[in-house]
């Protein structure tokens, strides 16, 4: 199914609305499949083929919101609501639960409900894979992840499935969640490394993946090594500091959504004019002698393009 056929085709109405847990949505959502799926949805989006208002954002008992992000296309339509409640870590429980649902945009009918964390942890970790395809052009000899969260494990994941050869280094709050990190997930990638504070030299590739109210990567902007900004999703989060962030490009997968939730740039009062989308970077309007630098905010576009994916797999499977 390409990015614009009508769900129509592929179910009729006898067919039954279907529901994917986790573990189905996961295999559902190949990585290689959503990077391709995203690049196309980011020119869609650009082109505003794709509707994906700002996230609406509600309290949610205590210290917890609720987030509704919804989308549309010439294909299909999703909605996705999540719940993040901070206190369920004390509770022993995960901190986010939500769905999204899917629906053929000619009919309205409703096609499909996917698992939420499943479908955000997939898609976040494959617009960074995007990010190093276009930006960086090469496969990343050494990568350093920054953060042991529940974005790292997705970041591993899609590392290995795409680039299986490159060293991972982690680096956590500590040495030793660092070490526990690599020892858990070492099954998903065999070359994960605790990183010490220095960084080596062959690193060409830092990823950011944590919920840091202070900067964690403010070094020198190289020209051969990509930084990519995950974690910091509001204004009172910085990851990246105005050292690096002053010293290169930057770029966003929407740089909308950036205004108000990229704070590691709003906290280095950076100038938005500077500030160029993730279409223009497939469209190749860069300069490739500049340090460059990624942030990632997400959008309800980027769980489009996953319920796509999901589709194809779900068809093929018929």
């Amino acid at each position: 199914m390409n990015a614009i056929t009508s769900t129509s085709s592929i179910f009729s109405d006898a067919e039954e609305f279907v529901v994917l847990s986790r573990e189905l949505t996961a295999k559902a959502l190949d990585y290689s499949e959503l990077v391709d799926t995203i690049a196309a949805a980011a020119l869609e989006y650009n082109a505003g083929q794709i509707q994906s208002p700002e996230r609406m954002v509600v309290p949610l008992g205590a210290g917890g919101v609720m987030l509704s992000m919804p989308a549309t296309a010439r294909d299909i339509g999703i909605h996705k609501l999540v719940n993040v409640q901070p206190a369920n870590k004390k509770r022993q429980l995960p901190i986010i639960h939500g769905t999204v649902t899917v629906c053929d945009t000619e009919t309205g009918k409703l096609i499909c409900l996917l698992d939420g964390p499943e479908v955000t942890g997939r898609r976040t970790a494959a617009v960074t894979m995007l990010a190093i395809r276009t930006l960086l052009k090469k496969v990343p000899r050494e990568v350093l992840l920054i953060g042991t969260g529940v974005q790292a494990r997705y970041h591993i994941q899609a590392l290995y499935a795409l680039y299986p050869q490159s060293k991972v280094w982690v680096r956590g709050r500590s040495e030793t969640s660092s070490m526990a990190f690599c020892d858990q997930y070492r099954s998903l990638h065999s070359k994960l490394v605790p990183a010490e504070h220095s960084i080596s030299d062959d690193v060409n590739v830092v990823i950011t993946v944590t919920t840091s109210t202070q900067v964690v990567y403010n070094e020198t902007a190289l020209r051969d090594r990509l930084i990519i900004g995950v974690g910091a999703f509001k204004p009172d989060m910085a990851e990246l500091g105005k050292i690096t962030l002053d010293g290169s490009d930057i770029f966003a997968d929407d740089p909308v959504g950036a205004h108000h939730e990229a704070g590691d740039l709003i906290q280095a009062d950076i100038d938005w004019s500077r500030v160029r989308s993730l279409a223009d970077v497939l469209q190749g309007q860069i300069d490739e002698s500049h340090p460059k630098v990624f942030k990632s905010v997400g959008t309800g576009a980027w769980d489009l393009a996953a319920a796509r994916v999901a589709l194809k797999a779900i068809h093929a499977g018929h």
